[in-house]
């Protein structure tokens, strides 16, 4: 019999807020996680597509009393090691216990659950399964059938097949009734809710989000397979019912500790030492087996209870695949960097630039751009080299066209690194710089001098474009100024831009923020990557304000919002973003910190544990934490996690590298070239840069001026109003950078330079005169 489908549904994720995450170190291409105490999403054959939404149970004794297990809140997780991803759950009641253990197959596609009942001698489990094939609610269909003589729970959609199958102790078909139905309408859930027992045995349902139930004994295992098809599934769950769940589980343990043991932990206190391992743990099960080196930023989606998206956070971006690959330097684990830096290569676009986020095979989900996304791979290569763990990869057409992009696009990124809103960002400037520097090693001759004379043009001009002076803010914080969140990208060619609107963007009204009113922690950025000290006045300042303006002192520590006016997080009543809420506070942003007070000479320890404190049940970070008052109805607490992603693997990359930064007593990620070029201080400029966007209309007095175009060209140029004419031809610097030197340094204050262009390749005048100052 068919089951009925649903008029209408509303197909949703399990919450973000994971328990626990997990993977094999086998060949066996099976993601789990964990949540409120039972499986939830399980991605296959790739780290970026999830099959299920949920695999819980229910207990009842047929007789209307029934409990579903996620509802009941009253479980404890351990694991056999605190960085081993196997996973066993106890559930409490009055009237039972319920022990799940959760572990993956080495060899096959097969997640596998060995699960005990306990207590009242009247109840029965009933596995309820929700599938969501191929990360597609719309389309699955759901069958009860039988398997090689055994029954089986299966579903399709699509190149996918899952097949849930049940073993007792003695190795016989466990399955009693069975029964497939419609999420909403017709699936076991809505049948105990009506009925409170099962009472319904449909043999299919489908297509749209569909949903599996299965009367058990007491005690048993589960397999759940994933195939090409539903058959092929069946195959894989059967085989994994014939191995013993214990040596299964051993081997997972086995595997994990033999990884780990290539790690060297720093000095530590214990617990924080195992937090260490523990986020060591979540970096690796984030790597995906078919794309070596593609990391997802979560095993999550966000609100996910609340959520239609078909992307989440299982999705890549550059940016938390360098910071992460950075926590795996950290840790020593090179070659598992090498494969991000060979599948960052494969992936990189015809223009050099990256993504803003794409599936692993490397298409594009969003289609934003980022400058820092440009610039990170750099970093990477360049750090790889730095501990001499680059090996045999040739990276230099990589990194040059990447420093092309930033040389062509830069000091404007199309989007923040919260990617928000487009201007002159300092985080985004730092790594575009640092990339600058870095990169030069692996160029020659006029490339490397222009990208480092682009470097510290931009440096020495940092607070030209991103620091105001003498606002209300400032005023009223009793500084003199501040860094500011993004600076329009007006600011290139007026000094009024500062006082331009900025969107804040995830809120319901836009709270009509000028430029200069918005403040952000990006500017720490700065100090980390050594373009300005610790010391510096206008770093100190600007402390003083996001501290007054963004800090929030939880029970746990203090956590930092990513800018004032954010709305990216829950709404004031503890209920889901929406596209509209209010910005939380980011643990990552704790660390950030963190890096700031080790380069100031202070401990960093307070800020690990505060990171530690604002985990979950078992020490996974999250994307946010609550911080205001709490909230037990929606399960928030104030300094613990939100139902933001969780785990965030970036979050847990700058746990990592904070804990082996203050072992080293400086950041353990500092791009070292660019550290020694600039040691904290305002490079002096000798030889000023006119392009490729920013295009000032002042140099000082002694200095050379170099024009820098896209294309080549002739340079008609002459000193005060057009006397003493000249024609310059450009140079290529093998980056589609044309320069040419114009010899000004004998001019005196008040004097002006006048120019124009003969384009070259198009035979045509520029159609526009320019014009630059020279001033004191």
């Amino acid at each position: 019999m068919h089951a009925p489908q649903a008029k209408f549904s509303r197909p949703t994720w399990a919450q973000a807020r994971k328990d626990m995450v997990g993977t094999s170190l086998g060949s066996s291409r099976l993601w789990f996680t964990v949540a409120e105490g039972i499986v939830t999403e399980i991605y296959y054959p790739r780290i970026d597509i999830p099959q299920i939404r949920d695999l819980g149970f229910i207990i009842a004794d047929g007789q209307g009393f029934w409990v579903e297990l996620r509802r009941l809140g009253n479980y404890r997780i351990n694991l056999p090691g605190h960085y081993v991803p196997a996973v066993e759950i106890i559930h409490r009641h009055p009237r039972f216990t319920f022990t799940l253990q959760i572990c993956p197959s080495q060899r096959r596609d097969v997640l596998l659950l060995r699960y005990q009942l306990e207590g009242d001698a009247n109840l029965r489990p009933f596995a309820l399964l929700s599938a969501r094939l191929g990360g597609d609610a719309e389309n699955n269909l759901a069958f009860v059938g039988e398997h090689n003589g055994r029954r089986v729970l299966w579903a399709e959609q699509g190149p996918f097949g899952l097949a849930l199958m049940a073993g007792t102790e003695t190795g016989a078909d466990a399955w009693e009734r069975c029964s497939a139905g419609c999420s909403e309408e017709s699936d076991g859930w809505q049948d105990f809710n009506r009925h409170g027992c099962m009472t319904w045995e449909y043999d299919s349902a489908g297509p749209g989000p569909v949903a599996l139930m299965g009367e058990l004994p007491r005690q048993g295992t589960l397999s759940l397979g994933f195939g090409t098809s539903k058959g092929s599934a069946a195959t894989l769950a059967l085989s994994s019912l014939y191995e013993d769940f214990f040596e299964t589980w051993d081997a997972q343990c086995r595997a994990w500790e033999a990884w780990f043991e290539k790690c060297d932990l720093p000095d530590l206190p214990c617990d924080l030492r195992q937090m260490l391992a523990l986020s060591g743990t979540v970096l690796k099960v984030h790597g995906d087996r078919t794309y070596c080196g593609a990391m997802v930023a979560s095993l999550s989606v966000p609100w996910g209870e609340d959520s239609q998206s078909r992307g989440g956070y299982h999705l890549v971006w550059c940016r938390d695949l360098v910071e992460t690959a950075g926590a795996l330097v950290a840790m020593g684990y090179h070659e598992e960097a090498r494969d991000v830096l060979r599948y960052l290569i494969a992936t990189q676009q015809t223009d050099g630039h990256w993504l803003q986020n794409q599936w692993l095979g490397g298409n594009a989900f969003w289609q934003g751009i980022q400058l820092d996304e440009a610039a990170f791979p750099v970093l990477l290569a360049s750090s790889l080299r730095e501990c001499d763990a680059l090996g045999s990869i040739q990276c230099t057409d990589m990194v040059k066209r990447a420093l092309r992009f930033i040389a062509h696009e830069g000091p404007i990124t199309g989007q923040d690194r919260w990617e928000e809103d487009s201007g002159v960002n300092t985080f985004t400037l730092a790594v575009a710089i640092a990339a600058l520097v870095e990169g030069s090693m692996f160029l020659e001759g006029e490339a490397r001098e222009f990208v480092l004379l682009l470097a510290d043009n931009w440096n020495a001009r940092l607070e030209e474009w991103t620091f105001v002076t003498d606002t209300l803010l400032a005023r009223k914080h009793g500084v003199k100024g501040y860094y500011i969140r993004v600076a329009p990208e007006d600011v290139l060619v007026h000094e009024g831009a500062h006082a331009e609107h900025v969107l804040v963007k995830n809120r319901t009204h836009d709270p009509n923020l000028q430029a200069d009113e918005q403040v952000a922690t990006d500017f720490l950025q700065l100090v980390r990557y050594g373009l300005r000290l610790a010391s510096d006045s206008c770093i100190l300042d600007s402390l003083k304000v996001i501290d007054k303006l963004l800090k929030v002192d939880t029970p746990n520590g203090p956590v930092w919002h990513r800018y004032n006016g954010d709305g990216y997080g829950e709404h004031e009543d503890g209920s889901a973003f929406d596209g509209a809420g209010c910005g939380r506070g980011w643990p990552l942003l704790t660390g950030e910190r963190g890096h700031y007070a080790l380069l100031a000479g202070e401990e960093p320890l307070s800020y690990l544990k505060a990171m530690a404190a604002m985990t979950g049940t078992m020490g996974l970070l999250p994307e946010q934490v609550w911080d205001s008052e709490t909230i037990p109805a929606r399960y928030l607490s104030s300094g613990k996690p939100s139902g933001s992603a969780m785990p965030l693997v970036w979050a847990h990359s700058e746990f990592i590298k904070l804990c082996y930064s203050r072992a080293l007593g400086y950041p353990v990620d500092q791009p070292t070239i660019t550290w020694n070029r600039y040691q904290g201080k305002r490079p002096e400029i000798t030889r000023e840069l006119w392009g490729p966007q920013y295009r000032p209309r002042q140099i000082r007095t002694g200095n050379l001026l170099t024009i820098a175009l896209k294309a080549p060209a002739l340079v008609h140029w002459g000193i005060n109003s057009w006397q003493e004419l000249q024609d310059t031809d450009t140079r290529n610097t093998g980056l589609d950078i044309y320069l040419a030197d114009l010899p000004v340094s004998h001019l005196k204050a008040g004097d002006s330079i006048q120019f124009t262009f003969f384009w070259l390749d198009q035979e045509k005048w520029d159609g526009n005169e320019y014009e630059v100052q020279i001033t004191e």
